[in-house]
């Protein structure tokens, strides 16, 4: 295992920028990953997906179709984004759901946000430029920029500057 490119799979669809770092094992394809980007290994990021410049993405997150993360963007160690909030195998009739039996909700990550290890992003939100999501969080609505949020469901705890004069979102 001297080479660890020997265990990428790489899609000739996917648009890299300048100077990306991209580790062993990961899975991409149909995203674009913007310049000077850092992705880890055992990362898969799917078609529709779009990373930003300058982002680090840990090892084994995963980032579906739908997300986007604008520039200087960190995703911890074993993130999770969603894109479907009613997510299911089979349609009534017992057919196998396809591309035709769901819609891909979006997601957006600002500028500069931070989230850590073991969170867990539903599909509609949009993370505001600076905040910062604590390990283990599930993030079920907006966060505004600037805000610091942690738990299940993920909370308010303060801003990450002092110079915010409100305790509460």
């Amino acid at each position: 295992m001297s080479n660890p490119q020997l265990f990428q799979l790489i899609a000739p669809s996917v648009k890299l920028g300048k100077d990306v770092r991209i580790f062993g094992f990961v899975n991409l394809y149909g995203c674009e990953i913007g310049d000077e980007s850092k992705i880890g290994t055992f990362v898969e990021i799917q078609k529709g997906a779009s990373i930003g410049r300058r982002c680090k993405i840990s090892s084994h997150s995963f980032i579906c179709e739908g997300v986007t993360l604008e520039d200087e963007v960190f995703v911890g160690h074993s993130v999770t984004f969603t894109n479907d909030l009613y997510p299911r195998a089979a349609n009534p009739d017992g057919s196998l759901q396809t591309d035709a039996d769901w819609a891909c909700i979006t997601t957006r990550v600002k500028r500069g946000a931070s989230i850590g290890s073991g969170a867990t992003l539903l599909c509609g939100i949009t993370v505001g430029e600076g905040a910062v999501i604590g390990a283990g969080s599930v993030v079920t609505k907006d966060v505004p920029a600037g805000a610091i949020v942690a738990g299940n469901p993920a909370r308010f705890i303060r801003w990450v500057s002092k110079d915010r004069a409100t305790s509460e979102v």
